[in-house]
């Protein structure tokens, strides 16, 4: 069997496994705003683009570092900064009249109760409409940060084990154990400014 003489190169971004093209296309004919949810090990980055032409608009851009700005001192890669993260974004997109958005988490697999869902929460009890399961979030107790605080108080006997755990918390002068407190106060923050 001969093969044929023309061979067309895929696509960069699909060699690369960059870019699901079938799933993006399915994403851009809804017309509507993209809520962009990405996670590294060390933060989180939010943001709500609208399909262009010539490329897409980022109309709204949040990332987990922003999260100093209201006295975030906890780290930023965690279950609690990242709702925080999606809900400083809703709360930035209903002042800029923008209400609806679908879910685009690009190539990462859908867990059930992870830091992409938390974001998704925080965007949706920010002001955003976002056709979502709610069993996907994940649980409050997870949200405001109260499974490490409870983490921090049953390994607080160990001074040695807790410093290496807790290092960063304590270098910012956050008790873990009042992580949860300290949440509460971000979360007004971002709702008043």
């Amino acid at each position: 069997m001969k093969l044929s003489n023309t061979y067309s190169m895929p696509l960069r971004r699909k060699r690369q496994c960059s870019t699901d093209y079938k799933k993006r296309l399915k994403l851009l004919k809804s017309g509507s705003h993209r809520l962009v949810v990405r996670a590294s090990l060390k933060g989180i980055i939010v943001s709500l683009n609208k399909y262009n032409h010539e490329g897409d608009v980022i109309e709204v851009n949040v990332s987990s570092n922003n999260l100093s700005k209201f006295g975030w001192k906890s780290d930023k890669g965690n279950v609690p900064s990242a709702y925080l993260t999606g809900y400083l974004a809703g709360k930035i997109a209903a002042s800029k009249k923008i209400q609806k958005a679908i879910l685009d988490v690009g190539l990462k697999g859908s867990v059930k109760g992870s830091r992409i869902y938390a974001a998704v929460a925080g965007a949706i009890d920010g002001g955003l409409e976002i056709p979502q399961s709610e069993e996907m979030f994940p649980d409050k107790e997870r949200i405001n940060g109260s499974h490490i605080s409870k983490y921090a108080e049953q390994i607080k006997s160990d001074k040695e084990k807790y410093e290496l755990q807790f290092g960063k918390y304590l270098k910012n002068n956050l008790d873990p154990t009042q992580l949860t407190k300290h949440f509460e106060e971000v979360k007004t923050k971002i709702s008043n400014s």
